[in-house]
Formats: structure tokens, C-alpha cells, sequence
């Protein structure tokens, strides 16, 4: 979004006035015009009138309803980890909560968006939606506020001028507005453009080449026809008129450029759009000059050290590499990209690169979900073997609900078996039981092991016991899973480690030694595995090592040693996005402060805690342990803290924003 904001003064007041009426607000108005930004204010200035926060959700790089819901649920940080549909885990999430809920770009998924809004808004009365669309959602009592065009009024004035004048401040600071002749001028490139705010920023973008006089009258002649409107859905004559100058100003491999890039869904860094969008004319190297030149020209927004484009002009793109003949082609690129990236991740996953893989990941979401969608239809031996690889990553994240789908939905492929196939049972493996579904979960890790029996590999053998294992131990049955993880790791473990699966079995035979109450051992275990993963810089295993010191440093009475252990951990999966161990983290911490007597320290770890629990309506919480020593450690907390004290503590750390919390644990001693 562009930072500064424009007019609109009688808008923002007819939607602030509507949501005291309403709780079904829907802003309305063709591509371009403004209505993302208006509803990116309304919501910035409704902030302090809803108790439990407001909170965006983009729905502009959805092309389908699959993965509707879990993007709601991810843009309101519900990392849901219950295997339950997720619209009961958002119905669930939203009862009792005083929320503002911003829908952006409803017209790509207006069947979905009029199906969840109504449920919502009949299951949690305290729920406020406001929608951009350009077309009504539909629902039961909703009110419709049109976005037009800014004003753009004889003799110079209105607020398109405005805009103009803004932009043209940034975009070409040399060029002066002053004189009678370039008033005039903009306020007719105003009323040619109709006044829309796309259209008005694109002309701006153009003033470091052209004059005034010649974007005015360019403007009124035979850009009339330069877009078939046969090919172009129908909207503001102006924007298209617009988009369609812009366009035909860009040299050919900036047109070019701007086609490719319209594949990608989510916001674009260099090295991405280097894999996917060179070939023929267009070179590598030249790729970060023409996306300069693109952000220079509007076309595209810099976000960070990454590039966005507006849906409308990625909309206008799509149209072209369509005429182009290359959208195969580039659809494939982008796949065979994303699915490369998350092979390289998994190669690198032990490393000093493994918080950078996760990062990388995280940011690039969309895309290999989009990926994924492309290889599930056109090449089911590649969707396979992708969507195996993200069992590193997305289970780890949160994205459940989305690691079973893809899951399942690749598995029932035509595919031969193979180590492919084991790896992918066994991510589904691991997905189903953070979800719970522990008797399902125990079924495909069954299935897991006897094709990691046929494929003969160590790696494949070590996926199975790590999947079994963890079912196992979040069952409560701890000698199962120390069995299992143990054989695996005699039998097919190497030294060095040959990889992430035999990490993962070793914290799995760490966590049985605790559960069945063999401290020493699985204190030693622990050690043996922090030193090896700081040997090679990686952050996940290290992080369920640190867990386990903290938790028998609490059992034998060492809590100095725990609180330093647990942040250490706290710090580690925060560093991994890793909301899972921020709360299992978080609850060792509480065990520390209470032990310590700091029982106001415990009630706000404890609160900041719950809130992360409930983010991911996780259906156990942790191990088994773990949770029978929960109520001792809040029993210790109110006896050193006072009940009311306490109760005070722990619903204001409950109440806050999480990350606000969690920012203010992270502020306290360094870990070692």
C-alpha cells in the first residue's frame, strides 16, 4: 500500500457510521478505484474500538475456494492444530471475542466469502466484517458503501489533483506544478482518468520521461482503443486506457517481465523471479534493472527487498503471457522453482541455513502452494515428492490443515512406490498426530514403515520410526517410542548424522527416556544432542534439547537452570516461527518462574502461554508429562503471588496481543 491517503473523507465517515449500525459492511467499486486502501484506514482507525483486535485478511492471491478457509485462518494467526474442520476451530476462536474482521479482494472467492461471513457473523455475536468486493458478498444484512472515482472538479481542484500532486512530489520531485498551464494539465489528465486512484498513480509514474503536456495528450487520443475490451473484463474505461499506456510505454522486456511475473502469487524476491521469469530476450542479470524500473513505474510496489503487484495490473499481465502463448511454460517454471527450493531446503535443513530455510519458506507460502496445485495435475511423481519435503516445515509452522490436504490429495496419485512415497506417509504421519489423530496417524506410520521396509534406505527406515515414535510419545506410550527410535538410530543411524530424519529420532528417544522417568539418561541425551546441533548450526533439534534440560532441570529442583534453559528454547523456536515450541516454551518458563517464586512472572508466561495454546487449539498440549505437572506449577504460582493477584497477572498476558507478550518475555535474561 502506498503510505499516504488521499480524500475519501466522506466515505471513511459514511463506513465508520455504517459499522455502528451494521456488522456486515461491504465496500464496492471496480479495479483500481481505491477500496483495499479505504478499508486498510477504516480498520487502522477502528483499532481501539474492538477489544480483541482487527485483523486483515488478503484474500487477493486465491484463485480457488480450496484453500479459502485456511488462509482466513492464517491471516488471524489460528494456527488450528485440532483435526475438526477449521471453520469450527475459527467459530470456536471467535467466541466471546469483540473482533474486526477485513476481507480484501472477497470477488475471487465470493461463494466461499457469502458461505463463512454468514456462519461467522450467526455463530459469534460480537463479530464485525467489513469486505471489499467488486460485487456485494450477499449476506444477510449487509450494507453496501460504492467507492467511486476521487473527485476531480472544474478549475483545478478535487482530490484526484491532490493525489496527482502527492505522487508527482515523489515520483519526479523536479517537475513543478505551479504554473497555470500545468494546473491545467493535471486537472485534465485527472478528468481523463476519471479520477481513479490506479489510473492517477500510473500517469504520475510517468512524469520522469514525459511532460505534463505530453501524458495529457496522449491521454486523449488513441489509447481510446488500445485495449480489446473482448479480452479485458469490463471495468472503468479509464483504467483500462490506463493500464493499456502504461503497458505500451515499457520497453519490450519490461512488458515482457511484467507477463512472467504474473504467475507468481504472493510478493516477489530477485532471485525468484531470475528462476522463473528469464528466457529467450530476457537475461538473468537484467531481471533486478527491470524490476526497478517496473516499481519506478507503479507497476510494481517494493516491499522490503521484495516486489508486489496489484492485482489489477497482475490481472492485465496474466492477459498478455496469455497472448504471448507462454503461460504453461511459466506456470511450469514457477512449479519446478518452488519445488527446487524446498529440495534445497531439505538439503540444507542441517546447517547454519536451517532459520533462513524456514524463513524462506514462510515467505514464499502461496507460491508453493500454487506449486503444488500445478504439479498435483500435471506431474504426480514431482507433486509427490514436493509435498513430502514440506514435512520439515509446515507441520512446524502450523499449516496442518494445509500439509493433510496436500498430503492426501498427492498420495492418492498414480505414483510408483518408492522413497518418495515413505517420505510423504511419513510427513502425513507427523501432521496427523500434531493434530491428534493419533489412531490414524498410527495407520499410516504402520503404512510408512513397511514401505520404508520394501525402499531398504537408512533414510527412508529413519522417516518411519520418526513418524511411529512421535505417535507413540504423544499417545502416552513412551516405551514404544523409545523402542522404536532406538532400534532405528542403532541399525541406521551414521556418525556424522546422515540427516534431519535421524535428528528427529533422536529427540524422539530423548523425549521417551524423560517420559519413563529415566532423567539421568535422558539428561545426558539431551546434552549429546545440543552439542551436536551446534556443531552444525541448526536450531530445531537444538531447541527440543533445551526442552528436555528444562523440564528435568524443574523435576530435580534446578530452577535458575530451567528458566535458562527455557529461554533458550523460547529463543530458538521463535527464531523458527515455531508457535508449537513458543508455547511449550513458554509453559517450562511459567514452571521456572513459579519454582523461583516469581508468581507474577508465572501468571504472565502463563497467560502469554494460553493465548498461543488457544491460536493453535492444539487438542493435548504438549506430551502427556507435561501436562501433569501444569496445575503444580500455577498452585506454586498463587500461593508466592496471591490469587488476585495472579488471576490479574494472567488475564491481562491472556488478553494482550500475543507477539506483544512474547516480545516481552524475549526482553528478559539472555540465554546461554
Amino acid at each position: 500500500m502506498t503510505t499516504s491517503f488521499v480524500g475519501r473523507d466522506s466515505e471513511l465517515d459514511a463506513v465508520e457510521t455504517a459499522l455502528t449500525q451494521y456488522r456486515a459492511v461491504t465496500l464496492t467499486g471496480g479495479g483500481g478505484v481505491g477500496k483495499s486502501r479505504l478499508a486498510l484506514r477504516v480498520a487502522e482507525r477502528a483499532r481501539g474500538r474492538y477489544a480483541d483486535g482487527v485483523w486483515w485478511i488478503d484474500l487477493s492471491n486465491l484463485y480457488d475456494d480450496r484453500l479459502f478457509t485456511a488462509t482466513v485462518c492464517d491471516a488471524v494467526d489460528l494456527l488450528d492444530h485440532h483435526p475438526r474442520a477449521p471453520v469450527e476451530g475459527l467459530r470456536e476462536w471467535l467466541t466471546g471475542r469483540q473482533v474486526l474482521l477485513v476481507f480484501d479482494c472477497c470477488e475471487r472467492v465470493l461463494a466461499s466469502c457469502h458461505s463463512l461471513v454468514n456462519e461467522l457473523l450467526l455463530s459469534a455475536p460480537q463479530l464485525t466484517v467489513v469486505a471489499t468486493s467488486r460485487r456485494p458478498l450477499g449476506v444477510q444484512g449487509e450494507h453496501r458503501v460504492e467507492v467511486t472515482p476521487l473527485s476531480t472538479d472544474a478549475g483545478g481542484g478535487g482530490d484526484a489533483v491532490r493525489l496527482f500532486r502527492e505522487r508527482c512530489a515523489t515520483a519526479a520531485p523536479a517537475v513543478s506544478l505551479d504554473s497555470r498551464g500545468s494546473a491545467e494539465a493535471v486537472s485534465a489528465i485527472c478528468r481523463r482518468l476519471e479520477g481513479i486512484p490506479l489510473a492517477v498513480e500510473l500517469a504520475c509514474a510517468r512524469l520522469r520521461e514525459s511532460s505534463l503536456t505530453e501524458i495529457a495528450e496522449r491521454l486523449g487520443s488513441r489509447l481510446d482503443t488500445l485495449v480489446d475490451e473482448t479480452a479485458w473484463p469490463t471495468r472503468h474505461r479509464a483504467l483500462r486506457t490506463a493500464i493499456g499506456w502504461s503497458h505500451e510505454l515499457c520497453s519490450p522486456l519490461e512488458r515482457l517481465l511484467w507477463a512472467r511475473l504474473s504467475v507468481f502469487r504472493g510478493p516477489v524476491e530477485v532471485p525468484d523471479a531470475q528462476a522463473v521469469c528469464a528466457g529467450g530476450p530476457l537475461a538473468a542479470h537484467d531481471i533486478p534493472r527491470l524490476l526497478d524500473r517496473l516499481a519506478d513505474q507503479s507497476v510494481l510496489q517494493r516491499v522490503g527487498t521484495r516486489y508486489r503487484m496489484l492485482d489489477t495490473l497482475c490481472e492485465y499481465g496474466a492477459m498478455w503471457l496469455a497472448e504471448l502463448g507462454e503461460e504453461q511454460a511459466v506456470v511450469q517454471l514457477h512449479a519446478t522453482h518452488f519445488a527446487t527450493m524446498l529440495a534445497e531446503a531439505e538439503a540444507g535443513w542441517l546447517s547454519g541455513q536451517q532459520v533462513a530455510w524456514y524463513a524462506r519458506i514462510s515467505a514464499s507460502h502461496t507460491d508453493i502452494r500454487a506449486a503444488l496445485d500445478h504439479l498435483i495435475e500435471a506431474d504426480p511423481d514431482a507433486a509427490l515428492e514436493m509435498a513430502g519435503r514440506t514435512g520439515l516445515f509446515w507441520p512446524c509452522c502450523g499449516h496442518l490443515h494445509e500439509s493433510r490436504d496436500y498430503l492426501e490429495r498427492a498420495l492418492v496419485l498414480d505414483t510408483p512406490e518408492g522413497p518418495s512415497r515413505t517420505r510423504a506417509l511419513w510427513a502425513l504421519g507427523i501432521t496427523l498426530t500434531l493434530q491428534g489423530d493419533h489412531r490414524t496417524a498410527l495407520r499410516v506410520g504402520e503404512e510408512c514403515a513397511d514401505a520404508a521396509r520394501q525402499d531398504g534406505t537408512p533414510q527412508s527406515a529413519l522417516f518411519a520410526a520418526h513418524t511411529l515414535g512421535l505417535t507413540h510419545l504423544m499417545a502416552g506410550r513412551p516405551q514404544a517410542a523409545y523402542d522404536v527410535s532406538d532400534h532405528a538410530l542403532i541399525t541406521r543411524g551414521t556418525s556424522p548424522p546422515s540427516g534431519a530424519p535421524q535428528l528427529c529420532c533422536m529427540v524422539i528417544r530423548t523425549f521417551a527416556h524423560s517420559a519413563l522417568g529415566r532423567l539421568d539418561e535422558a539428561y545426558e541425551a539431551a546434552i549429546g544432542l545440543r552439542r551436536l546441533s551446534l556443531r552444525y548450526g541448526e536450531h530445531w533439534a537444538r531447541s527440543y534439547a533445551f526442552h528436555q534440560l528444562a523440564f528435568i532441570d524443574l523435576l530435580q529442583g534446578r530452577a535458575h537452570d530451567a528458566e535458562r534453559h527455557a529461554r533458550a528454547m523460547l529463543t530458538s523456536k521463535h527464531n523458527l516461527n515455531d508457535n508449537l515450541g513458543i508455547a511449550l516454551a513458554l509453559d517450562l518458563l511459567t514452571g521456572a518462574n513459579a519454582a523461583q517464586g516469581n508468581g507474577i512472572g508465572a501468571a504472565r508466561t502463563s497467560g502469554t502461554g494460553n493465548s498461543y495454546w488457544r491460536m493453535l487449539g492444539h487438542p493435548n498440549r504438549g506430551t502427556p508429562e507435561l501436562s501433569e505437572v501444569r496445575d503444580q506449577w500455577e498452585l506454586q504460582a498463587r500461593r508466592a503471588a496471591g490469587d488476585d493477584a495472579y488471576d490479574r497477572a494472567f488475564h491481562d498476558a491472556l488478553n494482550s496481543d500475543a507477539e506483544l507478550g512474547l516480545a516481552l518475555v524475549l526482553q528478559g535474561p539472555a540465554p546461554s
